[in-house]
Formats: structure tokens, sequence, C-alpha cells
């Protein structure tokens, strides 16, 4: 049977957020990209071209980012090893995308169509499984299992971090502490298994090793808030994917959990109804309510908090190559949040 194409979604000219960490990563980027393009024979040729339609380059790459600065040493040394573990991130976390959109329902990913409106969900959630599967398989090729042992470990984690999630949609019985072992789960456990093993295989001390683990982690928690704001808040020309997805969804996220909190009784009830499907949503209502009730500020405070905590990881490491590169992803993260209030 042959498909039809649908017409592709019309790609956004702004300018990457990440721009200025891309510039200094450039050399290592490129030797990405060519590491990745290459595992495409690793695959079933009936399969490659739906692979390679995941492996794209419009992405952030924000973890394969933070392997690279992590393990930072020289801008003139681009490390095999640090490639290598860059590649195994990205591949996992390319796996949950495909089947975050697959759950999701969403309709545009990068700027172009999802995995799943492209080849169908079910084909879809087998590629996700497939990219999983060979982000292990090279995992194994380091000359320790300390590796493959960390990514198992945390590809494990993501997974039940998004199970959990899957199982509490829809439920108003979700407290904020539950929320945030959601997000510490399926987010900064990436985020943070991407700085511990770029400290690791740079041969950094063990201590630095812990606090780039530590900074990994709060940066991960405090980009998912940043995410889960953007969701109400940001524009899908800008953020390159389908938007308005948590509330339609019935996922509870902080912005809905502090404007629950501020909400009268009678309001609180109707935005229950709203999460639980059990009648409309009104993104529009809601979003200004947010705005008027001060809770994208209260959102905002929770990001600047994750980001201070990731800052006062590496606090006593402020000589070493790695450390005022990461602190600036901070800061661009809160460039960010800051971007996504109205004007």
């Amino acid at each position: 049977m042959t498909r039809t194409p649908s017409p592709a979604v019309e790609p956004s000219n702004k300018p990457h957020p990440f721009a200025g960490v891309f510039a200094l990563l450039a050399p290592h980027m490129a030797a990405l990209d060519r590491f990745l393009q290459l595992q495409l024979a690793a695959f079933e040729p009936e399969i490659r071209a739906m692979v390679n339609y995941c492996i794209d380059t419009s992405g952030k790459r924000i973890r394969p980012a933070l392997v690279f600065l992590s393990g930072w040493k020289d801008p003139g040394v681009v490390s095999p090893d640090l490639v290598r573990a860059a590649a195994v991130v990205e591949l996992v976390h390319l796996a949950t995308l495909v089947h975050d959109d697959i759950m999701d329902s969403a309709e545009v990913r990068r700027s172009r169509r999802t995995a799943m409106r492209e080849f169908g969900p079910t084909a879809a959630v087998l590629l996700g499984d497939a990219l999983f599967a060979h982000a292990l398989h090279l995992a194994t090729h380091f000359p320790t299992t300390e590796v493959c042992a960390a990514v198992s470990e945390s590809t494990r984690r993501v997974c039940a971090g998004e199970i959990v999630q899957s199982l509490r949609r829809r439920s108003t019985d979700l407290t904020p502490a539950d929320y945030l072992r959601i997000i510490d789960l399926k987010t900064a456990e990436l985020f943070r298994v991407s700085c511990f093993l770029g400290a690791r295989l740079a041969g950094s001390e063990d201590g630095y090793v812990g606090a780039a683990d530590r900074f990994g982690r709060h940066l991960g928690i405090a980009y998912q808030i940043y995410d889960d704001l953007a969701d109400f808040f940001g524009r899908e020309e800008k953020i390159g994917k389908t938007l308005g997805t948590d509330l339609a969804s019935g996922k509870l996220t902080l912005p809905l959990f502090a404007l629950m909190d501020r909400l009268p009784p009678y309001e609180r009830a109707s935005l229950s109804g709203e999460i639980g499907g059990l009648q409309p949503t009104q993104p529009e209502l809601r979003k200004k309510q947010m705005l008027d009730l001060g809770v994208f500020d209260a959102v905002e405070a929770a990001v600047q908090g994750e980001v201070s905590a990731a800052r006062a990881a590496l606090a006593e490491w402020p000589g070493l190559a790695p450390t005022h590169h990461l602190l600036a992803l901070g800061d661009v993260l809160l460039a960010q949040v800051a971007a996504l209030r109205p004007a």
C-alpha cells in the first residue's frame, strides 16, 4: 500500500536559543553528526530511512552538549569517547521523543511531522524501541562496563518516569512532590547521566564527576519546568513542536498546580474537570488566569531555584575548564524562560 505524504511543516527561521553553545561545539557536533550517520548501516535496510528521519540536526542537542562540556579540555580536541557517549544519550533521547509524541498525539516535532504522523503509531513505537536498543549496543563498546551500566540504569529510570506519568494522567490526586519525582526521572535523569559520562570519560577526579552529576540533575529539572511553562506560553513556530498538549492530555504540571492553588473553589473544580477529561479544555482562559494570578512568576521562580542549585553544585570548582561553559547553559535557560513572558 502506498502512503500519501503529508505536506511539510514550515521550519522556523528564528535564531537557535543555544546558538552560542553550538558555535563553541561546532567541531564536536559535526563529529557527532558523522558518527550518527554511520550508525544507519547498523539498522536493517527496511528501516534506515525511518531512523534517518529521527536522526536530524534541527534539535537542541542539549544532552550531547552536556557530555561535551562536562568533559571539556581544549576547543581543538574532539574526543572519540565523548562523541560515542554523546551519540548514546542522543539516541536514548530520540527514542523517548518518538514515544512521547505517540502518547501525546503530537503532530509536530522539530518543525516537521512527528514520527508517529509520518509512519503511524505502531511503526513509531517499534522505531523508538530500535533506537533504544542501538543506544545500549553502542554503550557496550567502551572498555569497561561502567558506561553501559550507567546508560542502562538511566534508560530504565526515564521509562519509569514516563510510565508513572502515563498512569497518572487525568488524575488530580498528583502532588507537587509526585510531579518533581516524575520530571526527575523522565527528564533530569538524562541530563544527569550526560554530565556524569562527560566528566568521567574525560578523566576528571571523582569530586568533580559528582559535582557535574548534581549540576546535570538540577539543570534537567529546571529545563522540564521551563518546557511545561512553554506548553502554555510558547509559540509553536518558535518552539518547533506541538504545544498545548499537557492540559489536553490531562498531564498535571507545575503551571497547573500553581493555578489550582490560586483559583477560587468553583474555578478549581472546573479546571479539575478539564484535567480529568470531563469537560472541554479552555487553554486561553487558563493562560490568562496564569498571568493574572502570578502563576508565570511562581513557575519562573522555580526554574531560577533549580538553576541556582545547579550553579551551587559547581561552586567549588570555578577554575576547571568545563565549569564556565556549563554555567552558561543555566544563563541561556533563564533567558528562554524570560522570553516566554507575553509583552
